[in-house]
């Protein structure tokens, strides 16, 4: 029986470094309490996080056959890069709607479905859920639309 060796490893390897990530944050932060969150809270929450997440994809594997490897789409990949570095470089010119539209529209170029109409409507529905978290319901000091001067 092949083991399901990256799936093993790559759990291992996050399970790792959220363990390491907490610890550190442990050692080095005051966590607080709940009722008062101290600079450590999140760090340490993340880390747990990410460490558990490792361990539920590693464990499963050490019982489980190797499936196919999956390929890799370089215009997929392409397309995600090119989304990240458009939202990063445009936050700031683009304001937080138009940076999310566009990434959103670049990211979604290489899909399978046909159709101008479904990526506007993915667009516009993600941008709004971005305003709604970021904007409004954590208050980042981000501006929302582009600046005109």
């Amino acid at each position: 029986m092949q083991k399901d060796w990256p799936d093993i490893l790559g759990g291992l390897v996050l399970a790792t470094l959220g363990a390491a990530a907490a610890g550190w944050a442990l050692a080095h932060y005051d966590i607080g309490s709940l009722r008062r969150m101290g600079p450590g809270f999140f760090p340490v929450v993340l880390g747990a996080l990410l460490a558990g997440l490792g361990l539920a994809i590693a464990l499963p594997a050490l019982g489980r056959e190797a499936g196919p490897r999956p390929g890799i789409e370089p215009r997929a990949a392409v397309a995600v890069l090119a989304a990240i570095l458009v939202f990063g470089f445009g936050l700031f010119r683009l304001g937080l709607v138009g940076a999310t539209a566009a990434a959103v529209l670049i990211a979604a170029l290489p899909a399978p479905h046909d159709g101008r109409i479904w990526r506007l409507v993915l667009a516009l529905a993600i941008s709004a859920l971005t305003v709604l978290v970021f904007g409004l319901g954590l208050r980042m000091n981000v501006p929302l639309w582009p600046r005109l001067s």
